[in-house]
């Protein structure tokens, strides 16, 4: 291949000297010091092996971390690596929390991640994070190492077909046969990944490719002729959007987390401001939209708040931002917001209208969309009028705001630590959490009003995914606080990386949520299987197997435990405090908390359940008149939960475990 040629070459391989530098001679001749040798001309190709070429690569491309650990085929890259002063190797435990951690270093800084692993099983353990991070659209490279090309077919030691097995969960994936071709194969990897809708590449590289002699130059010529993601959306269809806002009397900004990966939380809120319109915000936006502004209804769907779940389903116009639609937010779909006309926006074509029809479908980058869609509703000149839909709503809220009992037998709330330590840490902090109970209130009860300050397993729910994402994130924001809340079933997965995290330094805060139990799974047991309660108790509470504390000391932490409301403020100070080395709390919280509002899987968000025996009504007719116009905030029933189990079976809707 022909590379392009660069703007300014790169280091030597031999000399280490950057592109443009001169090399003085350093052995003078005839007592006189020799005239300086020039450097290579910007673009002329140097000689390196395959190995010298990825890591040139990955300096190139920017990329700063890599999370991984070194086998046998991916073993020549790591001598190169070694000599690298712009790529930091973190040298992660297991290769699930290198994956992870990329996953959680992309989250918070909106970069590509990078995890690096040997062939066969150390390929396939990438598996889980790749998928996780297709489902949440992350942009994450994979660099794996692969039996020699004269091998591959064999059944040879450690080979395994792993562009085979991960090209369902990759947006694209590469087997590098010839050296040359490194250079092209990361700067495109890099850029499928970060552009469009975000996604994780794989690159698998045999050993010998790496071992071979090559040439290397930079930047090189990328091949993707069929890679054009559009950015600008088409103008009729935004202007569209606009005239459907200016006739709304119930609209809703239904955000996605297409909104962060676009950098659009400022367009969001100008938007918002603009025409008033109530936004909610899913699992995946947090932080795209203040919860502290007035506007913000709060998160959709499953464990979504009320007053975010009535303005969906009774809205006569959703305008969704990067949102797909997704089964937890839609519930049964057949039932979801039956009166809204739908402007449905994305990067990604696929996604229009795959779960509900749009009525004005745009394809585009979010901010562009955004951005124009404000010069669109401006030109219109008109606003919705919305005292009427604003007055319903906020009802809503004011009647069911997100809220929690104290356990009857007075244990530890959950739900009251994780509020005290969004409140101590702060919206400055970055929270990354795992799947289940402690996500759910995670979500709730911590308030998010900055953009990348939430990492979470959205789409595929992945237990153990919070530490070494925490890890992750806090090697990509060194300066802010981490923490990371995890239940005790999550923790036990991960939480051999707190001893990386340890070795470099990095002093990530983590709350494990103690409940004895998988309380996810535990909660539905109680709920629709007769609370037949069937391995669920993970003997943490009574055994004390592991002690949580006393593990993290063992794994270079500082271990810290707390039992009793009145410990709860001191201790999440005392591990503020620890700035050189990870902490983890062991808070032993009550097992019988639940996650509440909820629908049940299954069934449609006008079933939702406020609380334990509370139902709003969201399906009584609309009376005339301003006063009664729309969902009525005293249409709340006290239902009998065992009436509700007929009709709402524990179906296969994905039970987050812990």
């Amino acid at each position: 291949m022909t590379s392009a040629t660069s703007r300014s070459a790169k280091a030597d391989p031999e000399s280490g000297t950057q592109g443009g530098a001169t090399q003085p001679s350093a052995t003078p001749q005839n007592g006189q010091q020799s005239r300086p040798k020039p450097a290579p001309p910007a673009g002329a190709p140097v000689r390196v092996t395959g190995a010298q070429s990825l890591v040139r690569s990955l300096e190139s491309v920017g990329a700063e971390v890599v999370f991984g650990i070194p086998g046998g085929t991916i073993l020549p890259a790591y001598d190169p690596l070694l000599d690298s002063t712009k790529v930091r190797h973190i040298l992660v435990r297991h290769e699930q929390g290198a994956g992870h951690a990329a996953t959680g270093y992309a989250q918070a800084t909106g970069k590509v991640g990078v995890c690096m692993a040997t062939s066969g099983p150390g390929a396939t353990n990438l598996v889980t994070p790749l998928a996780d991070a297709h489902m949440d659209s992350i942009p994450v490279v994979a660099i794996t190492g692969q039996q020699s090309r004269a091998l591959i077919g064999t059944d040879a030691f450690q080979e395994a077909d792993i562009c085979g097995i991960t090209l369902p969960v990759t947006k694209h994936n590469y087997l590098v046969t010839d050296p040359v071709d490194i250079p092209r194969v990361i700067a495109e990897a890099f850029h499928l990944a970060s552009t469009g809708r975000p996604g994780p590449v794989l690159v698998d590289i045999p050993k010998d490719v790496l071992q071979e002699n090559t040439s290397f130059s930079w930047p090189p010529e990328r091949q993707l002729p069929g890679y054009r993601p559009t950015m600008r959306p088409h103008g009729k269809q935004v202007r569209e959007a606009a005239g459907l806002i200016a006739k709304s009397n119930r609209p809703v900004l239904y955000v996605g987390g297409g909104v962060l990966k676009a950098d659009a939380a400022e367009q969001l809120r100008e938007l918002a401001e603009l025409t008033g319109i109530p936004v909610v915000t899913t699992l995946m936006a947090r932080g795209a939209f203040p919860d502290s502004h007035p506007l913000h209804l709060g998160m959709p769907g499953m464990h979504g708040s009320v007053a975010a779940v009535a303005a969906m389903q009774r809205a006569d116009l959703i305008l969704a931002l990067g949102a797909r639609f997704d089964d937890r937010v839609t519930g049964q779909l057949s039932s979801f917001a039956p009166e809204a006309a739908i402007v449905h926006a994305d990067i990604d074509p696929a996604e229009i209208s795959k779960n509900r029809k749009a009525d004005v479908p745009i394809v585009g980058d979010c901010q562009e969309i955004i951005t124009e869609l404000i010069a669109a509703v401006h030109a219109a000149g008109e606003r919705p009028s919305l005292e009427t839909w604003w007055s319903l709503l906020s009802n809503w809220r004011d009647t069911f705001p997100l809220g929690y009992d104290w356990p009857a037998d007075g244990a530890l709330s959950p739900q009251f630590v994780i509020e005290r330590i969004g409140k101590l840490a702060g919206p400055a902090a970055v929270y990354a959490a795992g799947v289940g109970q402690h996500q759910m209130w995670a979500a709730q009860f911590v308030r998010y009003e900055n953009p990348r300050s939430w990492v979470n397993s959205g789409g595929l729910g992945t237990m153990g995914f919070a530490v070494p994402a925490a890890m992750g994130a806090q090697f990509g924001q060194p300066d802010k606080e981490v923490w990371a809340i995890d239940g005790d079933g999550c923790f036990q997965m991960t939480n051999q990386e707190l001893a990386t995290c340890a070795i470099e330094g990095a002093p990530i805060k983590v709350a494990v949520i103690n409940n004895g139990n998988l309380g996810m799974v535990r909660q539905w047991q109680n709920l629709f299987y007769s609370e037949r309660y069937s391995q669920t108790d993970l003997g943490t509470h009574a055994h004390r197997i592991p002690d949580f504390a006393l593990l993290a000391e063992a794994l270079g932490c500082v271990g810290l435990r707390c039992e009793t409301k009145d410990e709860v403020d001191d201790v999440i100070r005392r591990a503020r405090e620890v700035t050189d080395r990870p902490v983890v709390i062991d808070f032993v919280v009550g097992k019988d908390a639940q996650v509440w509002p909820m629908v049940a899987a299954g069934t449609g968000n006008d079933e939702i359940m406020a609380a334990r025996g509370i139902r709003p009504l969201f399906d009584e007719d609309e009376a005339e008149g301003p006063e009664t116009e729309g969902i009525r905030p005293d249409a709340a029933t006290l239902v009998d939960q065992d009436d509700t189990n007929d009709t709402k079976s524990a179906e296969d809707g994905g039970i987050a475990h812990d």
